[in-house]
């Protein structure tokens, strides 16, 4: 997904230094950091430069880590000072730094070696600038400008400590880097910063024994270490700045003394007449036992006898112990030189000679420092150069053969280094932005000055320098880039001018402008660039820049305010990366208007805006040279233009949140809200198409972090990721798919985190987005890219972030598991057959799921009738009188048994990537179910058929969920495992299909089976069996059903279980004869005795009453309500189920049976005070639909799942206390909608209470959460097919009394357009119905309405008449049933 691909860390100040480990070595560097090469892009806040150590792989120059110095010395956060040295220690993995007159050491610690703490840290006095360090072994060498110094390291209280040795304060001025030990720390070698001198002194006083004059300065100083070497007298390399190094030897009469006993310049290695040219040249020294330790790998190996002779130089160095040297010269050629016999006494026998020497153009030209360093495992080498910056594999055979591939550049580190890079010049970063099409980034400095770059993802992936700008007339404070870069344009407020970087400039005089941004060009060919700028008195100023040779040009098109009643509190860009490119490129020429602006007022309203009029033929125009006649005329004319010049509203959307500090808003106008809270930062996702369906809210969290920035990006399809940026993370939240499947709520999620508090301690303080998702982060005086990896030969390709965005909420495959349940509960059985089937084929190939073949998009729009007509009129013949020679082939129906376990088998040894376990078990079970469906596909209706699939996936979930440590895919950064949780009932939505189906008594015996065929309370509960059931003598039946299986349950046979149900069966003899198998129990012979009496004499009842409140007291609730019931008081053992046990379907289940039937008082009542409430709380419209048809208001029945549940709380005469957020997350409330609307006469009553336009946007809400659950082609299907024809009832004929009389006279005929139900029930008494309704409710309240956008006076016309229309439909649907209600007794003459 997104991982760290380049590191912008400036580019080494000074020689580097290595830190080697088993499996890698690291490279230390200081940062310079100055004009042109790297800045601090951060508009936040502002760090010193150079304040830190770069660890980087000294292989792949990877970025490892950054250790700052004010870490350790908080104060030296906000100093202008630079680290100045740097040293580091192989042996104890010490890192240490110096800033002015402060030291810090850093040790690596961890299994890994992954983990950097502070060892220990040394102060010296103010005026001791450290200019020098050296440490090895425990020994620590500091130069100052006067002292020189060494400390030993201590352990005092358990704390490593520095401890002086000794101090010189006669030491000259030292350098940098001249400042080393000898190997065997008897010496300590400095070199000197006003004069040419190399001075040894001994380590263990301090002592100056040597002073060594050189006639150059010396760049740098190298002791030779050699412990393979008998010698251990001290030998020291020195380089000087003409590219000489000089060997420095002790004679035999003086071992402490150094000699000069031989040097290489550039005519030791090449003929005179070539070195007399060559000007431009540098000399390294290669560490002989990095070398000797490749070269003994390499001779280790089985070898050839191609490879022999190759081989034969390399066991020459290694045995006759040469000293290996490389010079680079100017054209890039490199010379390699050896000196033998260094070991070797005496000293005067030194050799030096020419190894090879390579073609010019191997490296760029002669590098400042160059190392060579081991490539652990691999018989080859590391070259590193710098500056610039670079890593070289040398492949030894071939490099000492001068072949063409002895060096291959392994990796360059990504610098903005340029010719000019010296500039001493301290240039804080601001800001940065990038272009509409992300590919363009320009940051601006503290002083003024900016650049530009380009993001060059198809050849480097790298930024590249474009353009900059200097400050040295007047601060810019604002900037915009366009043109690939070609073109910026900057602002400064201090003269109000706003210049266009062309040649020459053109400038312009504008208003102060606190934001300034591009729009898109009307054209490719079109010399016209649209800016828009954000004035400081919130007025929207329209520049256009004219980019024509030989002159351009800036004018001002027009300076216009949003038509609001206040003035907004921020007006803000709409990222534009979703419709990058022409703006106003619409169809045929037709212009289409992208959302350009937002506004956020004080009271947290948010508002979209595209330009309209004039203004938007200005914007799309491409007329070209009349730019200064445009200026004069809006000079002449500034109000007309104005006026002409208007913005359009395109959305609003009521936030309610005030006080917001940060905002933004994506192409797909998701706006992002940061609102400060007592309890943190309050961070809100709002959509902008808000309706009575959808309040626009779709994301909220609590922050306790700061959030320091917000970024949009799209993705190729649309959809938005937030990029959230906190101190040391930055966290990606993309849109999640709402699935049936998990029971996590749909909407934002976090998808993954980017971690940088182990890399670098300087907090993130700006974060930007480039194109193709990748992320360009601040922290500190550093960049750091993530994007995708490129991919490697032979190494699959990682799924990048766009693609884990589309898995997660783009279209889905058809074989997905949620687009087989939608499609088997739209009744779509014929197109799931085929999508099995193809998915068997898909597997069978054997092809990579991304080569997967889906079906045609025309399979989903058809009907099941017309799918199967067309399977069943296939023609089994290619020609008329084609007949075949042998035996006639059966037409096999693809779809059978056999595929469907073939399949089953396939899927569960090998599932399906990128699905959860919970989906892939769900397809299994879905799989199964339609092979079922198929074979008992006329025992079930429709709505038994949705029940069936609703009660598999939830007996599967529920399994899954008791296994153990059930994981669930979870990317990085995100939580790693999570526990998929048990539900404990099926939705009530999956209830309501069983109560409206009529194949009842089939599914009763199915959720029988599913428990085992031992249906307890708990299982009835969960299934929701005594809700659906409407049958009153098969819900007696069935809890008695339930009595026995709770007395059954268990080892024990404890009455108690089972008295409740017998009691409300009315069967107190049988509950006394299980008393009598009870002797185990201690209240057998008590229970005995009371259940003896008869319970129809009041006094018996008192008693049993008395007991009910003695076992309340005792808190045995269930028991309690038993003896209510004995006692004759169902309403307080429904109160007891209620209040008690905490439990609705007992209450409704013991007065559905007790009352033998729906329409006793208790059950009323239990639906009205407490079902109904409980709905309107939860925003559940199923539940609160089945309360209503129970209580014989089908009407509200229907109107509950449509109608916004404020405007339901005022129409019915059910006090309603709290009302929850409206639950309008699922698409078969529509299929309800569309069952139930035409059903019978109170339904349709219901309907003609619904608007046409609330019934519109009903239809759009649902095919919306279509498409946020992925099934975007079933959507397509739904706006297409859904039908908004009421119920009414066709022309009567004059001639129908003439008729015969129908013998059923509760159902009439509708009209043809309604036929696929050809009948309506009259379940109301037409001559007395009363209205639906207590009172519509009022315009005012429906304006206070938090669900509503706002008035909207112009649909009130078009609502008054569909209103009116409506009524006169239902009204002539009631006329006509009164009229067949009518009906006279049947006569049997009629039929003659």
């Amino acid at each position: 997904m997104l991982d760290l691909t380049q590191a912008y860390t400036g580019c080494p100040s000074s020689s580097l230094q290595f830190l080697h480990l088993p499996r890698e070595t690291l490279l230390a560097s200081l940062l310079h950091i100055c004009n042109h090469t790297c800045f601090d892009p951060l508009p936040l806040k502002l760090y010193p430069f150079a304040d830190s150590v770069v660890v980087l792989n000294a292989r792949s120059l990877t970025f490892v880590r950054a250790l700052a110095f004010w870490e350790v010395f908080p104060s030296t956060r906000h100093l202008e000072q630079s680290v100045q040295c740097l040293t580091v220690e192989n042996g104890m993995k010490l890192v240490v730094a110096s800033l002015a007159h402060r030291v810090v050491a850093w040790s690596l610690s961890g299994i890994h070696n992954d983990y950097w703490r502070v060892h220990s840290s040394l102060v010296l006095s103010e005026d001791q600038h450290v200019m020098a360090l050296n440490c090895v072994s425990g020994l620590l060498a500091v130069g100052t400008r006067s002292t020189l110094s060494v400390y030993t390291l201590i352990l005092e209280n358990d704390l490593p400590t520095w401890s002086l040795k000794w101090s010189s304060s006669y030491a000259p001025h030292l350098d940098a880097v001249g400042l080393r030990f000898s190997p065997s720390l008897m010496y300590i070698a400095t070199t000197s910063l006003y004069d040419n001198a190399v001075n040894v002194y001994l380590t263990t006083t301090g002592r100056k024994t040597q002073s060594i004059a050189h006639p150059r300065p010396v760049t740098d100083l190298i002791w030779r270490n050699s412990p393979s070497s008998s010698r251990d007298d001290p030998i020291l390399y020195t380089i000087t700045t003409d590219a000489t190094l000089r060997i420095f030897m002790p004679v035999l009469d003086a071992p402490q003394y150094l000699q000069l006993h031989s040097a290489l310049d550039t005519s030791s290695s090449l003929p005179f007449s070539v070195a007399s040219r060559e000007v431009n040249s540098s000399v390294f020294r290669l560490d002989r036992e990095v070398m000797n330790a490749a070269f003994k790998i390499i001779l280790g190996q089985s070898q050839n006898a191609e490879d022999d002779a190759r081989r034969r130089r390399i066991r020459e160095i290694v045995e006759e112990g040469w000293d290996i040297f490389l010079r680079v010269l100017g054209d890039g050629s490199l010379v390699v030189q050896a000196v033998a016999n260094i070991d070797r006494r005496p000293p005067t026998l030194l050799k030096q000679f020419t190894l090879l020497q390579s073609a010019p153009g191997i490296l760029s030209g002669p590098p400042a420092h160059l190392y060579i360093v081991p490539n652990p495992g691999h018989p080859s080498l590391t070259l590193i150069t710098s500056p610039p910056l670079k890593s070289y594999e040398l492949a030894i055979l071939p490099f000492f053969d001068a072949g063409a591939d002895g060096m291959k550049l392994v990796a360059s580190a990504a610098e903005h280094a340029d010719a000019d890079a010296r500039e001493d010049v301290e240039g804080r970063g601001r800001a940065v932005h990038a272009d509409a099409e992300r590919r363009r980034r320009c940051g601006l400095r503290s002083d003024g000055s900016g650049e530009v770059w380009n993001f060059d993802w198809a050849k480097s992936g790298r930024l590249i320098r474009t353009g900059r700008w200097m400050a040295d007339i007047e601060r810019v404070d604002q900037f915009t880039v366009f043109d690939a870069g070609r073109r910026f344009v900057t602002y400064s407020s201090a003269s109000r001018l706003l210049t266009l970087h062309t040649s020459p400039p053109a400038t312009l005089q504008v208003p102060t402008l606190t934001s300034l941004f591009p729009l898109s060009s009307p054209s490719i060919s079109s010399p016209r660039r649209t800016l828009i700028g954000i004035t400081a008195s919130n007025t929207i100023v329209i520049i256009c820049a004219t980019v024509s040779t030989p002159s351009s040009s800036v004018t001002l098109v027009s300076e216009s305010s949003l038509p609001l009643p206040l003035p907004p509190k921020l007006i803000l860009p709409v990222d534009p990366m979703a419709w990058v490119g022409q703006y106003g490129s619409g169809a045929r020429g037709v212009a289409q208007a992208h959302d350009v602006l937002l506004s956020v007022s004080e009271e947290g309203e948010l508002a979209f805006w595209v330009p309209e009029g004039d203004l938007l033929e200005s914007l799309g125009s491409s007329v070209s040279g009349q730019a200064n006649g445009v200026a004069k005329d809006k000079e002449a004319n500034g109000k007309q233009e104005e006026e002409k010049a208007i913005w359009k509203c395109t959305g609003m959307v009521r936030t309610g949140r005030k006080g917001l500090t940060m905002a933004r808003c994506s192409s797909a106008k998701k706006s992002v809200l940061v609102v400060p809270t007592p309890d943190g930062e309050e961070l809100t996702i709002w959509d902008s198409k808000e309706s009575e369906f959808s309040l626009g809210l779709e994301y909220r969290a609590l922050l306790s972090d700061a959030i320091n920035d917000l970024d949009w990006t799209a993705t190729p399809d649309g959809q938005s990721i937030l990029a959230v940026g906190f101190a040391h993370r930055i966290e990606l939240l993309c849109q999640q798919r709402a699935t049936y499947f998990d029971e996590r709520p749909a909407g934002w999620s976090v998808c993954w985190k980017v971690e940088l508090g182990g890399m670098v301690p300087h907090p993130i303080s700006d974060s930007i987005w480039l194109a193709r998702g990748t992320l360009l982060v601040g922290a500190g005086h550093q960049l750091f890219m993530f994007g995708q990896k490129r991919e490697r030969e032979g190494k699959i390709e990682e799924e990048s972030l766009f693609e884990h965005v589309a898995r997660l909420n783009g279209p889905l495959d058809d074989w997905h598991p949620q687009m087989i349940l939608q499609c088997l509960l739209w009744e779509k059985i014929e197109l799931v057959k085929s999508i099995i089937v193809n998915l068997a084929r898909n597997v069978e190939s054997g092809r990579n799921i991304h080569e997967w073949e889906n079906l045609p998009i025309e399979k989903f729009l058809q009907r099941d009738d017309e799918a199967r007509a067309n399977a069943a009129h296939r023609p089994k013949y290619s020609l008329l009188f084609d007949i075949p020679e042998g035996k006639e082939e059966e037409d096999e129906d693809p779809f059978s048994s056999g595929v469907v376990r073939k399949l089953l088998d396939r899927l569960e040894e090998k599932p399906i990537p990128h699905l959860s376990p919970n989906e892939n078990a769900s397809l299994l079970v879905l799989i199964q179910t339609a092979l079922e469906i198929e074979e008992h596909r006329r025992a079930l209706d429709s709505n038994g058929l949705r029940y069936l699939i609703s009660m598999r996936s939830f007996y599967i979930l529920n399994s899954r969920a008791s296994e153990p440590n059930t994981p669930s895919s979870a990317p990085n950064g995100t939580a790693a495992l999570r526990q998929l949780k048990r539900r404990e009932r099926l939705r009530y939505r999956d209830m309501l299909w069983a109560f409206h189906s009529d194949s009842q008594e089939l599914l009763l015996a199915t959720s029988m089976t599913a428990c085992g065929g031992k249906m307890c309370w708990a299982d009835a509960r969960a299934l929701g069996v005594f809700t659906w059931l409407r049958s009153a003598e098969s819900t007696r039946a069935h809890m008695e059903v339930v009595a026995r299986n709770e007395y059954m349950a268990g080892d024990v046979r404890d009455p108690t279980a089972c008295s409740l149900f017998y009691f409300a069966l009315g069967k107190v003899k049988l509950v006394h004869g299980l008393w009598r198998q009870a002797a185990w129990h201690k209240e057998q012979q008590v229970t005995l005795k009371f259940l003896g009496n008869d319970f129809k004499e009041p006094k018996w009842r008192t008693a049993a009453l008395k007991n009910a409140f003695a076992l309340l007291s005792k808190r045995r609730f269930e028991y309690a309500a038993a003896f209510f019931l004995l006692g004759g008081s169902l309403k307080d053992a429904v109160n007891v189920c209620l209040r008690n046990l905490q439990d609705w379907q007992l209450a409704v289940a013991l007065a559905r049976v007790v009352e033998q039937g729906d329409d006793g008082p208790i059950l009323r009542d239990v639906l009205r005070n407490t079902v109904i409430p409980l709905a309107f709380k939860d925003g559940n419209r199923w539940l609160a639909s089945w309360a209503f048809w129970l209580l014989h208001r089908r009407d509200l029945s229907v109107r509950i799942l449509v109608t916004p549940l404020q405007d339901m709380a005022t129409a019915v005469d059910v006090p309603i206390t709290e009302i929850g957020d409206p639950h309008y997350d699922d698409p078969s409330l529509a299929l309800l909608f569309s069952q139930l609307k035409s059903k019978t006469l109170q339904t349709a009553q219901g309907t003609s209470e619904i608007s046409g336009r609330t019934e519109f946007n009903f239809v759009l809400q649902i095919a919306r959460v279509f498409c946020r659950m992925g099934c975007h082609v079933l959507a397509l299907d739904l706006v297409r097919s859904w039908s908004f024809q009421r119920p009414s009832t066709v022309t009567r004929d004059n001639r129908a009394a003439l008729r015969p009389p129908s013998p059923v006279s509760t159902r009439f005929a509708l009209e043809p357009a309604l036929r696929r139900k050809s009948s309506i029930f009259i379940d109301i008494d037409v001559s007395t119905a009363p209205s639906t309704t207590r009172a519509s409710p009022s315009p005012r309240s429906r304006e206070a309405s938090p669900t509503r956008g706002g008035p909207k006076e112009e649909l009130k016309e078009k609502d008054e008449g569909d209103l009116i229309q409506r009524k006169a439909g239902i009204g002539s649907l009631m006329k006509t049933a009164k009229q067949d209600v009518k009906v006279p007794e049947f006569n049997m003459d009629a039929f003659f």
